[in-house]
C-alpha cells in the first residue's frame, strides 16, 4: 500500500506540474501525456466556461500559462467543481499581474454570477410581504433586511466594461459600483449604484438592530443632508422600490 501511495502521489504532482516532478518509475511519458492532458484540458474547459471575458480577453499564451501556474501552486481547500471558479478567484488574488492589474476584480466580477447562481442562502424570518406588495411605514419603523440574493460589489476597476476592446492601465478616480441580484426565475441581474445607494445597502447589510428611518438619518448626516424631512421625503420611495425589485426582503420580525 505504501508503494501504491507513492505512485500515486508521484502521478498527481507530475500531472500538476510536469516541469518540476517525473512521472512515477517505469510509466512511459507517453501514458503520463493522457493523464497530463486530460488533466488540463478539463481543467481550460472549466474555467473558459467560468470566466468567458477573461478567456477572450487574455491571449492563448497567457490563459495556459495562467492555468499551468494555478494547477501547479494552488492548494484548493474544496473539491467541488462548483466552488473551482471561486478557487481560482483566490489564486488571481495571490499574484500580481502587472500586464493585467484589473485581472483579480474582473475573475470576481465573473464569479459572482456564477456564485449567486448557486447559492441556496434564505433571508431571516421577515415581515413586509412579497416583492411588489406596499408595506409602506414598514419599512421605515421596521429593521430592514437585505435579500441575501442580493449583491452590492465594489470594485477599483470598471470591470462591467473590460473586455477584449477595453484593457485599462489605471483604475478610474471612482470606484464601480454594481448589484447583482437573482430573480425568482433564477436569473441574475446587474445593475449600477450610486455612491449613495451602495452605501445605504451597506448599511442595511451591517444592521441588526436600527430601523430604516434611522438609516436613512444616518446616511443623511454622513452626505451632508441638514433638512432630514427633504431627503426622507426623497429617500423613503427608494426603500420601497428596492422592496419591490427584491433587493430587500422585508423587515425583520
Amino acid at each position: 500500500m505504501s508503494a501504491l501511495h507513492d505512485q500515486l502521489h508521484a502521478l498527481a504532482a507530475h500531472v500538476r506540474d510536469p516541469a518540476a516532478h517525473a512521472g512515477p518509475p517505469g510509466i512511459e511519458d507517453r501514458r503520463l501525456a493522457v493523464y497530463r492532458e486530460l488533466v488540463f484540458n478539463n481543467l481550460d474547459g472549466l474555467l473558459a466556461g467560468n470566466f468567458p471575458v477573461i478567456r477572450r480577453t487574455l491571449a492563448d499564451a497567457d490563459w495556459h500559462a495562467l492555468l499551468r501556474r494555478f494547477l501547479a501552486t494552488h492548494r484548493s481547500d474544496t473539491p467541488l467543481f462548483t466552488r473551482l471558479g471561486l478557487e481560482f478567484v483566490a489564486f488571481l488574488e495571490s499574484e500580481e499581474h502587472p500586464a493585467h492589474p484589473w485581472l483579480p476584480e474582473l475573475a470576481h466580477y465573473e464569479w459572482a454570477e456564477l456564485g449567486l447562481q448557486l447559492s441556496d442562502a434564505a433571508p431571516p424570518h421577515v415581515a413586509g410581504g412579497a416583492p411588489g406588495s406596499h408595506p409602506g411605514q414598514a419599512l421605515l419603523d421596521g429593521i430592514p433586511v437585505l435579500s441575501p440574493l442580493a449583491w452590492p460589489l465594489a470594485y477599483r476597476w470598471p470591470v462591467h466594461r473590460i473586455g477584449p476592446g477595453f484593457m485599462p492601465g489605471e483604475p478610474p478616480p471612482e470606484p464601480t459600483l454594481l448589484l447583482l441580484c437573482r430573480d425568482a426565475d433564477g436569473r441574475v441581474r446587474f445593475s449600477a449604484l450610486s455612491p449613495l445607494l451602495f452605501r445605504l445597502l451597506a448599511l442595511i447589510g451591517a444592521n441588526t438592530d436600527a430601523s430604516g428611518r434611522q438609516l436613512l438619518r444616518l446616511l443623511a448626516e454622513e452626505a451632508g443632508h441638514s433638512d432630514f424631512d427633504g431627503f426622507l421625503h426623497e429617500a423613503a420611495p427608494m426603500l420601497q422600490r428596492l422592496h419591490d425589485e427584491g433587493v430587500l426582503a422585508g423587515t425583520l420580525c
